[in-house]
């Protein structure tokens, strides 16, 4: 079993940065693909970027293309959504996601994703 727990959203002007990260327990991190997702108030869970298990294939939203970058750090069983230029339309609350296996390529639905983080909040103050 895979457990997500994602932490470093907070508030933030419109123009500042914030780090997720995204610490997992369980078998198999370094062989999974992982993802970022959000979801507005009102509005349906969304992909944001997504990132495969070695690290070397990365994929964004176009909307935070530029702006946001993910990592992972395999030894500490860790992924990182680096989130620079926010801007009020970025708040959400952002989970992480695990494809729990190896699967070769990049993944954007959801249904791809097996475990997920409870999520945590990111506002951006206009």
């Amino acid at each position: 079993q895979v457990q997500l727990v994602e932490s470093g959203g907070g508030l933030v002007q419109a123009g500042g940065s914030l780090r997720l990260s995204c610490a997992a327990s369980g078998p198999a991190f370094s062989t999974s693909g992982m993802g970022w997702f959000r979801q507005a108030p009102g509005k349906e869970r969304e992909f944001v970027s997504a990132i495969t298990a070695g690290g070397r294939g990365t994929y964004y939203e176009d909307s935070v293309k530029g702006r946001f970058t993910i990592s992972r750090m395999n030894a500490k069983s860790s992924v990182y959504l680096q989130m620079d230029g926010l801007k009020p339309e970025d708040t959400a609350v952002y989970y992480c996601a695990s494809r729990g296996q190896y699967i070769s390529g990049i993944a954007t639905a959801q249904n791809e994703y097996r475990y997920w983080g409870q999520g945590t909040q990111v506002t951006v103050s206009s």
